[in-house]
């Protein structure tokens, strides 16, 4: 939950000693296994042939086949029925890059096999997706068929002739995109003298995953420029508490306020990662008292008396067990707040915060080619997905994509809202 997604789909991440087991070489035959299993490849994707007859048992591990079979019908619904091979180009005797054509897009990526008989593939990475006869139209009427509700901005970082907007100035939970509006107060306060990025400070706050950080030592000594790169770049919550305590939630929210958000009252006061578990995973009487309320003052109360220390990392998994919980208690922005902010970090903050935000840019190599500059922060739990790019182009012009999905009822598809974020960069503009 509030996990930091890639753009990228990843039918399966796996160790870098298989993907690179081949040294590239100049020769372009490509090998009868290859050509046998990228064929097998594009039966899968037709469901003509089972994934336990083609993957070997590592990649079976880590993609059960129901999830592979989930990711297929998926593919399916966004790019239509896979037709056949469009290309091979062979990396090695038992790895290539690979594009494979559906009706409505080409699908390029990554395959390795294993080098032992019979071959079976151990690798398979699809990551980008360039569309075939899209359309803005088509875009617009797949968004709409997605359960709950859908906040989307695309075009110009001013916010004059958009590509795409649809609810753009309606409230959204957002997840840990919040984070930006954390990064964007200390990278403020660096541009003004009142911090500095290499200042040294003790870690005495401790979240949950994503991130790493809390498992590191308390009293560890760490810089601020440290934890906003792991806030950004891999969304850690024991970073973003930290960050959180250092700057007082009350200049977080001035920050917000200043960016030009159109309710900030919603995120008052600003919680910190470790207080959104423990509302959801702790006490239901807790949590249903912190709804009532709607006072800020009293609220901050409320969070002050909560027992954040004592929860467990059980009592949040299992709250989150069986879908979304609470959506109301988030953190909040709409499609045009989101673009606001990134309007102000450019200008206010650019130097420290977009080359924070460019880290983990979470878009293919193809895409990310397409732009002088890629910054980005999302965020999701079940039931709320959000996407938020900064984007600069070789003329200078800066655009953002904001898609931001909640649905209070169910978990959410997150490989169509990626699929979607892919399909959206590819529009004229």
């Amino acid at each position: 939950m509030l996990r930091n997604l890639a753009l990228a789909l990843s039918l399966l991440l796996v160790p870098s000693s298989i993907m690179a087991q081949d040294a590239p070489t100049s020769e372009t035959t490509v090998s009868e296994p290859l050509k046998m299993r990228v064929q097998d490849v594009v039966a899968l994707l037709k469901e003509e042939k089972a994934p336990e007859d083609v993957f070997g048992p590592q990649f079976l591990a880590s993609v059960p086949p129901a999830q592979f079979n989930a990711v297929t019908q998926q593919l399916t619904s966004q790019f239509g029925a896979a037709i056949g091979i469009e290309n091979i180009e062979p990396t090695g005797e038992f790895t290539a890059n690979i594009a494979i054509r559906f009706e409505k897009a080409i699908g390029q990526g990554t395959l390795a096999l294993s080098s032992t008989e019979p071959h079976k593939i151990e690798g398979l990475l699809l990551r980008q997706f360039d569309a075939i006869d899209d359309s803005l139209t088509k875009i617009e009427a797949d968004l709409a068929a997605l359960p709950g509700k859908v906040g989307v901005y695309y075009g110009p970082i001013s916010g004059d002739a958009p590509v795409l907007s649809i609810n753009p100035d309606e409230q959204f939970a957002i997840g840990s995109a919040f984070k930006l509006y954390v990064l964007a107060a200390l990278a403020e306060d660096v541009r003004a003298g009142e911090r500095s990025w290499d200042k040294v400070v003790t870690l005495t706050e401790k979240s949950f995953p994503s991130g790493m950080m809390q498992d590191w030592r308390r009293t560890a000594p760490v810089t601020l420029h440290t934890l906003a790169s792991l806030m950004i770049s891999i969304s850690d919550n024991t970073a973003t508490d930290q960050l959180i305590k250092e700057l007082g939630r009350d200049r977080v929210l001035r920050a917000m306020v200043e960016s030009g958000h159109s309710d900030p009252s919603k995120n008052d006061p600003f919680l910190t990662t470790r207080e959104m578990f423990a509302l959801k995973g702790g006490p239901k009487q807790a949590l249903e008292a912190y709804q009532a309320e709607s006072n800020g003052d009293r609220r901050l109360e409320m969070l002050e008396q909560l027992e954040a220390a004592s929860i467990t990392a059980e009592e949040i998994n299992s709250a989150f067990a069986t879908g979304p919980v609470a959506l109301d208690v988030e953190w909040f922005a709409s499609a045009n707040d989101l673009r606001k902010l990134l309007q102000r970090i450019y200008t206010e903050s650019h130097d420290g915060a977009l080359s924070i935000m460019g880290i983990n840019p979470s878009m293919s190599d193809n895409l990310r080619n397409q732009w002088r500059y890629v910054g980005y922060k999302g965020g999701s739990e079940p039931g709320v997905l959000n996407l938020t790019w900064f984007l600069a182009d070789e003329s200078g012009n800066n655009h953002v994509l904001v898609l931001s999905w909640n649905n209070p009822d169910a978990a959410l598809d997150n490989t169509a809202s990626e699929l979607i974020a892919q399909r959206i960069l590819a529009l004229p503009r």
